[in-house]
């Protein structure tokens, strides 16, 4: 009687060359995956800022009489500054951001409050700078974000099962984070506020919250907002410019019309770096706030997609910390940060294609602006720590400079190798040749 055998089931065979699919799904896995995803789109973002302030301010810099460099020259100032901060913050542990939490809160109000000093410097409208000195002046807000996004996961991760109650839930993150909002209301910043409101309900949802909570809370935001909006003549005027049907673009509309010319005229393949032409001094803040039209004007559909991209790319880095890390302190923090860096990109570019109003809120990591450039990468450098903390990830990390030695001595000894059995080969060739 012969013996049967069941046919091998069909699948991958292991000679076999890797798919690109196989490769993505191992590298997914890997513990260092949200690490170098979040670093190369922040330096990634980082440089196309700096190129992108440079092409958008050198025609006013020129026109202000000062070098076409300078305000690029500025911005890059900033990034220097920012990078230490950056690397310090990424290689500290959570343990150490728990102990300095209340702290950097309370520098942060402090900083808040001498808006209502001296030292206080106002600029269309706003009044939400400080002036240290001549030549050195901070957006302190700015820096609330990150003090507040890294007390919150403190505060409610330290009460993540008491959550479900009203009390527990509110106090004390609602009335000091109500605290900070109205600080920077006070200097009559609605944009920042907004981003900051978005920054807490990101922290609050993560942690847990109960949805009635939220309910509440956001009726409670939005006739906060109305208030503000309808107390406001230029807020009022912003709104009908963004919704309404009749809208003089030589005046109300003038900046939001310039911005889609700009979007427009840039097209599929953009009309080159450096050759933009809304930047002549027609479409108002081209540097700062709209610099996302003159990046798609410049770069054209490409560009704009890249961008698009590589925030996306850094808020998926910043969901898988979310989803991997065992601390909620972690978890919370990084979903704040997550909120207010992506969430400010999204509401920046949502202003310039004309879903929003104009509220004034920079595109992180491009925009042109010292304290809100050195807080972003200071608030990255955070998520940086957490994403190094994932289960695994420093133990790979420590491993990576191991392969790259034994990678180096491999290379080497190959190379001696060979060089050895030509020196032997040589040898071989000049006893034959004196034989000869």
């Amino acid at each position: 009687m012969t013996q049967t055998t069941s046919p091998r089931p069909a699948g991958p065979r292991d000679d076999q060359p890797p798919t690109v699919r196989g490769i993505w799904s191992v590298q997914w896995r890997s513990p260092v995956m949200s690490y170098y995803l979040m670093g190369g789109s922040t330096i990634l973002l980082l440089v196309l800022g700096l190129a992108m302030v440079l092409s958008s301010s050198s025609v006013d810099a020129l026109q202000n009489g000062d070098s076409a460099y300078s305000v690029f020259l500025n911005q890059a100032k900033f990034a220097l500054m920012g990078l230490p901060f950056m690397i310090l913050a990424m290689f500290l542990r959570p343990s150490f951001y728990k102990r300095i939490a209340w702290p950097a809160l309370f520098v942060a109000i402090a900083l808040q409050m001498l808006i209502f000093t001296p030292l206080a410097y106002g600029a269309n409208g706003n009044t939400n700078w400080v002036r240290l000195s001549s030549s050195v002046m901070i957006q302190p807000s700015e820096l609330a974000k990150v003090a507040l996004a890294l007390w919150l996961g403190v505060v409610l991760g330290r009460k993540l099962s008491l959550l479900t109650s009203w009390k527990h839930a509110f106090v004390p993150a609602v009335p000091v984070a109500g605290l900070v909002v109205l600080l920077v209301l006070a200097g009559n910043d609605l944009g920042t506020a907004l981003i900051l409101l978005l920054l807490v309900a990101g922290a609050m949802f993560v942690a847990g919250v109960p949805m009635r909570m939220f309910a509440v809370a956001g009726l409670a935001g939005i006739a906060g907002v109305v208030a503000l909006v309808l107390t406001s003549q230029n807020r009022v005027m912003r709104i009908m410019a963004t919704y309404g049907a009749d809208c003089d673009k030589q005046n109300e509309c003038y900046q939001a019309a310039r911005g889609l010319e700009a979007l427009g005229t840039g097209g599929l393949t953009g009309v080159g770096l450096g050759a933009g032409f809304e930047k002549w001094s027609y479409l108002p803040e081209a540097h700062n706030d709209y610099i996302f039209a003159v990046l798609g004007e410049e770069l054209g559909l490409p560009g704009t997609l890249l961008v698009l991209l590589l925030f996306g790319l850094l808020g998926l880095s910043m969901v898988r910390v979310v989803r991997r890390h065992p601390d909620p302190m972690v978890k919370i923090t990084t979903s704040a940060l997550a909120c207010w860096i992506v969430g400010q990109a999204l509401v920046n570019i949502g202003v310039v294609i004309g879903l929003f109003p104009v509220i004034g809120v920079p595109l992180p990591l491009v925009s042109a602006g010292g304290s809100a450039l050195v807080a972003t990468m200071l608030g990255l450098g955070m998520a940086l720590s957490f994403a190094r903390d994932e289960p695994g990830a420093r133990e790979a990390l420590s491993a990576r400079p191991s392969v790259v030695r034994r990678s180096i001595a491999v290379v080497g000894g190959a190379a001696r190798g060979r060089r050895g059995r030509a020196g032997r080969a040589d040898e071989k060739t000049e006893r034959e040749g004196s034989r000869g």
